[in-house]
């Protein structure tokens, strides 16, 4: 049972870490530099900490991570816009 918590962990993590970088990555010009560090930074963290937990790679979760990055940059930009176009 512990193994199928793991990789749904980590998704967690992934999508927890990537809204603080979605909302920076919303204000930014796009495809200026910050805008691509904003993109980038959370999937070196996410590889550093799989390598630092030695969490296996498995090209089976592969989806599941890359969603979880997604959601994560999505909610961060959602939550951008909401806070700069309140509703009326």
């Amino acid at each position: 049972m512990q193994a199928l918590c793991i990789p749904w962990t980590f998704a967690s993590f992934i999508l927890l870490v990537n809204v603080p970088f979605g909302y920076w990555r919303a204000r930014c010009r796009r495809f200026s530099l910050s805008w691509f560090a904003a993109i980038h930074m959370p999937v070196l963290l996410a590889i550093m900490l799989r390598l630092w937990l030695d969490i296996a790679f498995r090209l089976s979760v592969l989806p599941l991570y890359v969603l979880a990055f997604a959601a994560g940059q999505w909610a961060g930009g959602w939550v951008n816009h909401r806070r700069e176009k309140p509703d009326v």
